[in-house]
């Protein structure tokens, strides 16, 4: 078992920026893939972001939703058991509960955490 626990969610004006972190425990947390996803309002669940062991694991791959890249930086702090996403010239469509996820062994996302609220004003 895997658990997420989400933080950094909050309030913020157009072009500015947010970073939430991700803390996940109950597995090695460097053999584990890692993403961000987010629901918004009347909306299905999209991915934003993830960070998986390349083929080999000697290293990891990040890939991102079209709508966030250059804008949103995924990252982790392997030692600290941690993924980031640095949330740059956020706008309002970006509004939406973001969720982190984890798969064991770059297998599907099986573990979620609860969500934090990111809503971003015009």
């Amino acid at each position: 078992q895997v658990q997420l626990v989400e933080s950094g969610g909050g309030l913020v004006q157009a072009g500015g920026s947010l970073r939430l972190s991700c803390v996940a425990s109950g597995r090695t947390f460097s053999t584990l893939g890692m993403a961000w996803f987010r629901q918004a309002p009347g909306k299905e669940r999209e991915f934003v972001a993830q960070t998986r062991r390349s083929a080999y694991f000697t290293s990891y791959t990040d890939s991102y939703a079209d709508s966030v890249k250059g804008r949103f930086t995924i990252s982790r702090y392997n030692a600290e058991n941690t993924m980031y996403l640095q949330m740059n010239s956020l706008k309002p469509e970006d509004t939406a509960v973001y969720y982190c996820a984890a798969s064991i062994d770059n297998g599907p996302y099986d573990y979620w955490g609860q969500g934090t609220q990111v809503t971003v004003s015009s």
